[in-house]
């Protein structure tokens, strides 16, 4: 579990965060795409 998952995960399910800011957090490597999957339920795509 990446060190920033549950920060990213308590932002994003409070609604503090949307789907493109999650997206950053992988992109900054935060967070694994296979985290991203978990917190959203939605298959990771780079963009």
């Amino acid at each position: 579990m990446s060190n920033k998952f549950e920060k990213v995960k308590a932002y994003y399910e409070c609604r503090l965060w949307d789907i493109s800011r999650l997206r950053k957090a992988v992109e900054k490597g935060w967070i694994t795409p296979e985290e991203f999957e978990e917190i959203s339920g939605q298959v990771y795509a780079e963009e």
